[in-house]
């Protein structure tokens, strides 16, 4: 199961860390092009959700590999897990029905990682 965890713990990092890259380094008419929803919401709202992902993906990953802290990986889950609960209100606002999808998949992966560490796999 600890094996399972650490996989499932390093697709999320990929993916936010993937994510918050992209947010807080692209122009907004980049972003525009990739996440129509960019559009609408203040630069400096996208770059704190990109700086917040990648806090994320780093405490996914970085306790799990260093032994250091390693209570940081399911409270980073758990920061996950809010981002993208938000994120499915925002898209469930917006009629937006693929990002909602795609949002269920990612906090039902946080979640697994949430009761993994948090519970009988802890490191």
């Amino acid at each position: 199961m600890n094996r399972f965890l650490r996989i499932v713990q390093g697709l999320l990092a990929a993916v936010f860390a993937a994510s918050g890259v992209l947010k807080t380094t692209k122009s907004r008419e980049q972003l525009s092009s990739q996440l129509p929803w960019a559009s609408d919401v203040p630069t400096p709202v996208v770059r704190l959700i990109g700086t917040a992902e990648l806090v994320g993906a780093l405490g996914l990953f970085l306790p799990g590999v260093s032994g250091i802290a390693t209570v940081l990986t399911p409270l980073a889950a758990t920061g996950i897990a809010v981002i993208v609960g938000l994120a499915m209100g925002f898209h469930a606002r917006r009629k937006e029905p693929q990002g909602i999808a795609f949002n269920a998949v990612l906090l039902t992966l946080a979640a697994v990682v949430m009761w993994g560490r948090f519970g009988p796999h802890a490191f």
